[in-house]
């Protein structure tokens, strides 16, 4: 599929007024490069174009918010290389991006427990959160995910918790919660873990465990693992 028809379609439901421009900068999205279509739009483009990787490369080098979105979406997680992988990931500017590329695309991929482990020993603050919003979509999403698989993420989880930076922290606290609610024998662990994270000399550390604590201890998601 050609990309040209796409750019002018997806432009045509641009609407990047102040206020839009002002209202996603407000959720922390980079606007530098947003033309401001609404997420479902994105995802009706996406499912009427299908899955198509080429189409999906151009997307992503056309360089708009909303293209790299579309491009996670219809990409195909089978032809997902390493080489692209660590391309694309050097490219997030925004939180909103990085975490729809871990949950459309990377989490599906057979490289997405390699990359889990790895990028978050990295510096970049968006390689960084990438890791960790790989490890939470692969414990919320990706059903195949084996608890010795996920249980592997908690030392990396308590090793990083430290990182004060806002998008990586957030990240951290999300995989250890998401690693958490996926089976009793896991929540376990993960309450184990964020015990011990609490006790860290670290602003950032206390709120992560702090946090997951209140979730992973509540009525609703002890319920919900035992059902």
């Amino acid at each position: 599929m050609l990309i040209s028809p796409i750019i002018v379609l997806l432009r045509s439901y641009a609407n990047p007024t102040p206020e839009n421009l002002k209202g996603m900068a407000r959720y922390g999205i980079n606007t530098e490069s947003a033309l401001c279509v609404s997420t479902p739009d994105i995802q009706k483009l996406a499912k009427q174009i299908g899955k198509d990787h080429l189409l999906a490369q151009q997307l992503w080098e056309a360089g708009w918010r909303e293209s790299g979105i579309l491009a996670v979406m219809v990409d195909d997680p089978a032809q997902v290389t390493a080489d692209q992988m660590e391309n694309w990931v050097k490219d997030f500017n925004s939180w909103d991006v990085c975490d729809a590329a871990c949950l459309h695309l990377f989490s599906w991929s057979g490289l997405a427990f390699e990359k889990a482990a790895a990028w978050p020993a990295r510096e970049e603050e968006y390689v960084k959160r990438a890791g960790f919003a790989l490890m939470a979509c692969l414990a919320a999403g990706n059903r195949k995910s084996s608890d010795g698989q996920l249980a592997a993420f908690l030392p990396i989880i308590e090793r990083e918790a430290w990182d004060e930076r806002n998008y990586v922290k957030k990240a951290v606290n999300w995989a250890l919660r998401g690693v958490g609610k996926r089976s009793k024998h896991l929540n376990k662990l993960a309450i184990e873990t964020a015990q011990r994270i609490k006790l860290l000399d670290s602003r950032s550390a206390r709120w992560i465990a702090s946090d997951a604590l209140r979730e992973l201890t509540s009525e609703k998601t002890l319920a919900r693992i035992k059902g």
